[in-house]
């Protein structure tokens, strides 16, 4: 995504609206009418000034009430016509925008769940949050306020100045003289008015990442007493941001209270020259009266236009940032010739496989390695060997950049990927909990389990009889993130929800770095009962919680140094008897 936070774009950009008007297109028929009733609307505005030069002239002029009675009722009946459509185009535009905004939303969500790790690993969360938030509901202003009310705006402003030259030539001349200093001052407003609405979105972007940075690691503010010194700053942004905003706002208060004085100069000037002609009899009263009134009307769509141009600079850049979100493709999907993974026994195979992130080195450097069904691989080595990249190429996380991996014989490439990693049971280092019940977390895996099903793996694990001792037992809801667990009670449930869908490939990664030894020895246990007959791959730092694995794989720098049991491999005194005992080596204390 190439388009910044504080770059504000074209005012009109015509790729944007071609996008635009596919997501509009299915509305066409309410957006027709919303047109419609723009139309019938802006003609009643237009008319309401004629009745009133009628009502003058040929009513009140000649002492004809009947005719006063009339205009006057028919000037309210077209502000009467005017709110009804008014009213119409609004309720119309607004279900239009809300429903144009709300399908953009769900195709963007969708289209979040089809990319891979690396896009996440790429561009951060937060960015991700204002195009589903901010840039759409830029958008949705967008359909709902500016698109028809642009044309309306064209529409007043172009009926009022026919009825004006209708009515007088000379009046509509005089008017017409305040136009050069309005347009003068329209393009020097527009042309500072992007300078400072730039610097507001700049600076409203520093705020809000601060104000995610802070509350993200307020612990940390915390634990460094960091809170006064944060305060301050958030202080020093925060009136930054309200200087930007300030001088936008003074901006404004020029610019249009001065569209009004021009309105009122040349409402002075007809007022002056028509004045002289109605007392010298060649200009009705009534005339002059509507040309008043229209002289109103004419300023009023061209301080309207002028304040739209931000808002059509901003939908355009939102816009371009949505379009470019969609347009970005999913590194890896399935294949046109993908096929169902049958149910697997386990067995998993990598092929001289390699592989590097993007352009960079090779993080994998021809991997050979095969585990039997039923197997338990532990992975080991230092911080950066490969651990983790190796075991998410099973479930096609990533793609394998030369070689193969192979599950029951088949190239994970060539089966499709739900079918792939329904089949398998994933526990991450951070133990990751979703807004909800406990039971309905357990459950992620499987919705339509029962709730036998899932106090029956509760029990298995060994979670059950902290889950039931909860406020509200299986029913307690476990917060954001799981924020009302402990570390270890939210890794207990997590390895629940993999047991539940009763995967053949378990793959555990970092699965006990995050809790105490007392944790640490509930979750070990929970984790024979998870693996039992279950083919497996497990990483761990803490080399005691894989001395039972059937085969332990020793990676380093990528490559594989080392593989065998517990015991073959201290006796063989290499890099895991190294890792080992450095481990568990006594601390001297001094």
């Amino acid at each position: 995504m190439a388009v910044d936070d504080d770059v504000l774009g074209k005012a009109y950009d015509p790729h944007v609206m071609r996008r635009l008007w596919s997501y509009l297109a299915p509305h066409r028929r309410r957006i027709g009418l919303a047109f419609f009733f723009m139309a019938v609307g802006s003609g009643a505005n237009v008319a309401g000034p004629v009745f009133i030069q009628r009502a003058v002239d040929q009513g009140l002029a000649l002492g004809q009430f009947d005719r006063l009675a009339l205009y006057t009722l028919l000037f309210f009946g077209a502000a009467f016509a005017e709110w009804a459509a008014v009213r119409l185009r609004v309720h119309l535009m607004a279900v239009t925008g809300t429903r144009v905004v709300c399908d953009l939303r769900e195709e963007l969500f969708a289209h979040l769940h089809t990319l891979n790790l690396s896009f996440y690993n790429r561009y951060a969360i937060g960015r991700l949050m204002s195009r589903l938030i901010g840039d759409v509901g830029v958008l949705q202003d967008f359909v709902t306020w500016a698109i028809v009310g642009v044309f309306r705006d064209i529409f007043l402003l172009a009926g009022t100045v026919m009825a004006m030259l209708a009515l007088n030539w000379r009046l509509s001349a005089i008017t017409f003289l305040v136009l050069p200093l309005m347009a003068w001052s329209t393009n020097q407003w527009r042309r500072r008015m992007r300078r400072a609405y730039r610097a507001v979105r700049r600076r409203i972007a520093v705020l809000n990442g601060y104000l995610n940075e802070s509350i993200t690691g307020f612990r940390v503010t915390a634990a460094f007493v960091r809170q006064d010194r944060n305060i301050r700053h958030f202080e020093e942004l925060n009136r930054s941001h309200f200087e930007a905003n300030r001088r936008a706002a003074r901006l404004s208060a020029l610019f249009f209270p001065g569209v009004d004085l021009l309105g009122a100069l040349a409402t002075s000037l007809v007022v002056v020259y028509g004045g002289w002609q109605v007392l010298d009899a060649r200009l009705t009263p009534g005339v002059l009266i509507a040309f008043v009134l229209y002289v109103d009307r004419f300023f009023a769509p061209i301080r309207d236009l002028a304040q739209r141009y931000n808002t059509f600079q901003s939908a355009m850049v939102a816009g371009e940032r949505i379009f470019e979100l969609l347009d970005v493709e999913p590194e890896i999907r399935d294949r046109p010739d993908a096929v169902e993974l049958p149910p697997i026994r386990g067995r998993v195979e990598f092929r001289h496989v390699w592989f590097a992130y993007g352009d960079n080195q090779p993080v994998l450097k021809d991997i050979v390695l095969t585990a039997e069904p039923g197997e338990t691989v532990a992975l080991v080595g230092e911080t950066g060997a490969g651990k983790s990249t190796l075991v998410q190429l099973i479930p096609r996380f990533f793609d394998v950049t030369h070689g193969a991996v192979l599950v029951d014989g088949h190239d994970v490439r060539d089966v499709t990927r739900a079918s792939l990693r329904r089949q398998m049971g994933i526990v991450l280092q951070e133990p990751f909990l979703f807004s909800g019940t406990v039971r309905d977390n357990i459950r992620f895996g499987r919705p339509d389990a029962s709730d036998e099903e899932v106090e029956a793996v509760a029990r298995a694990i060994g979670a059950h009889e902290f889950i039931v001792r909860l406020p509200q037992g299986y029913e307690t809801e476990v917060g954001e993130g799981g924020v009302h667990l402990s570390v270890g009670q939210r890794q207990m449930i997590n390895f629940a929800r993999a047991l539940l869908v009763n995967p053949r490939l378990v793959i555990l990664d970092e699965a006990t770095s995050s809790v105490d030894t007392p944790t640490e020895r509930l979750i070990q246990q929970a984790i024979e009962r998870l693996l039992a007959g279950r083919t497996a791959f497990i990483i761990a730092h803490r080399l005691n919680t894989v001395v039972r694995a059937d085969k332990i794989v020793v990676l380093d720098h990528g490559q594989i140094v080392e593989v065998g049991s517990h015991e073959a491999l201290l006796r063989r005194q290499g890099a895991y008897y190294r890792l080992y005992t450095m481990q568990f080596r006594p601390r001297t204390t001094v």
